[in-house]
């Protein structure tokens, strides 16, 4: 059975980080590719905001403009997100998930805020 469990969101003034774990149970990174995902206030759907592959590729919509940076720790099965420079628009509930997601394995989420 699979569970994810995301963490370390928060508010944040513009400008601020913020880094968000996922541990994940019942998933194999190694045959996985993992994303982190965000659903904004009044939004139908959630946005892919990072892609991991197996072999450690990476890839993130270029409106983010490098900002976010997803990473793996497969030894602790946590998928981490740095984002940097948050701007008031990343204000969302953020979601890790296999890529493409399969809909019973989205977590709780962890809200991110983003205001002066």
């Amino acid at each position: 059975q699979v569970q994810l469990v995301e963490s370390g969101g928060g508010s944040v003034q513009p400008g601020g980080s913020l880094r968000l774990s996922c541990v994940a149970s019942g998933i194999d990174f190694s045959r996985n590719v993992m994303g982190w995902y965000r659903q904004a206030p009044g939004a139908q759907g959630r946005e892919l905001v990072a892609r991991l592959t197996t072999a450690g590729g990476t890839l993130y919509p270029s409106s983010l403009k490098g900002r976010f940076t997803i990473s793996v720790d497969k030894a602790a099965n946590t998928v981490w997100l740095q984002m940097n420079r948050l701007e008031p628009g990343d204000t969302a509930v953020y979601y890790c998930n296999t890529q493409p997601p399969l809909r019973e394995n989205w977590g709780p989420g962890t809200q991110v805020t983003v205001s002066s």
